[in-house]
């Protein structure tokens, strides 16, 4: 559990390999480029997409009399969406006592035992990258879009679930039944009659519509010795998709995301740099500092992806 100053009381030192069951894993931001990949923006808010769209097609002739006037004027709109950078800082201490008594023990140790943390603070410094990695992943598929018009406001990024649903994202309300090869099919047919490219398309879902994903697409191996079954691909006729299990991935929803129109897109602090870590100033005997990184997501245009919702 966290603790607000590291101690030699409340950060003991144990003998033993480190293990969590905390997510480590980010799928979407490692596939779109990391905490070290994207895009850069001077300005913390940003575009995602400049959209238009064409008239409705028809037979539109005319007669050759009537090619002799010019036709009324029209003119092509454009539309512009945005998304917004974040705010992630999150700060470590450690106190001199603790720092000069790594070598202490607490709890079973066998003679020669040596401590599993060698340096307290740059161990705390990764976990906390790690933390905001985690935080990152959930805010780029689940969050909400707040836009900041003043210094007490909040500003938080669009993710992919709310991405889908601006206009001409695809959206299939599955009405509380199972995932299934129909809703599947219908999802990826609405994509394809929104205009979306499958250039790069991956279904984002949990571990339960993984499995189902599985058995929907799989076929037995003829092999006596080998079972079992792990679909990461299908084809279908629009293009190939890809199959990403995530703990982040919301609950009852299946997220079709076009990854060749997603990137991670960060804001630069001058003399800084995007994510980093720097020292606090000193308040008595310890260390202390912050993780501090400016972080948004570029979604691209809503009709690039879609989302299966309200699944059993």
């Amino acid at each position: 559990m966290p603790a607000n100053v590291g101690t030699i009381w409340n950060l003991p030192n144990f003998y033993g390999e480190l293990y969590t069951a905390s997510p480590q894993n980010t799928p979407l931001l490692a596939l779109t480029g990391g905490l070290n990949g994207g895009k850069r923006t001077p300005n913390f808010e940003f575009p995602t997409s400049v959209n238009y769209q064409l008239a409705n097609p028809g037979q539109n002739v005319v007669s050759e009399n009537a090619a002799f006037t010019a036709p009324g004027a029209t003119s092509i709109q454009r539309a512009q969406v945005n998304n917004t950078c974040q705010i992630h800082q999150v700060a470590v201490r450690v106190s001199y006592q603790k720092m000069a008594n790594m070598s202490r023990l607490t709890g079973l140790s066998t003679a020669g035992a040596s401590v599993n943390v060698n340096d307290e603070l740059a161990w705390q410094i990764e976990q906390h990258l790690k933390q905001i990695a985690n935080d990152v992943e959930f805010s780029f598929v689940q969050g909400t879009y707040n836009q900041v018009t003043e210094s007490a406001d909040i500003g938080a990024t669009r993710g992919m679930v709310q991405a889908v649903q601006l206009a001409g994202g695809s959206n299939v309300d599955a009405a509380g039944v199972a995932l299934s090869r129909a809703l599947l099919q219908e999802l990826f047919r609405d994509m394809f009659d929104a205009g979306a490219m499958f250039e790069d398309v991956i279904l984002y879902c949990n571990s339960q519509y993984k499995q189902e994903i599985s058995d929907i697409y799989g076929f037995v191996p003829a092999d006596r010795n080998v079972g079992g079954l792990d679909i990461q691909q299908i084809e279908t006729d629009f293009g190939r998709v890809g199959v990403v299990p995530s703990r982040y991935a919301p609950d009852n929803t299946v997220l079709a995301i076009d990854l060749s129109v997603v990137s991670p897109v960060f804001q630069e602090i001058p003399g800084k740099g995007l994510l980093f870590y720097e020292e606090l100033s000193k308040v008595g005997a310890g260390e202390q500092g912050q993780l501090y990184g400016h972080v948004g997501l570029d979604h691209g245009p809503a009709f690039a992806h879609g989302r299966l919702h309200t699944l059993l």
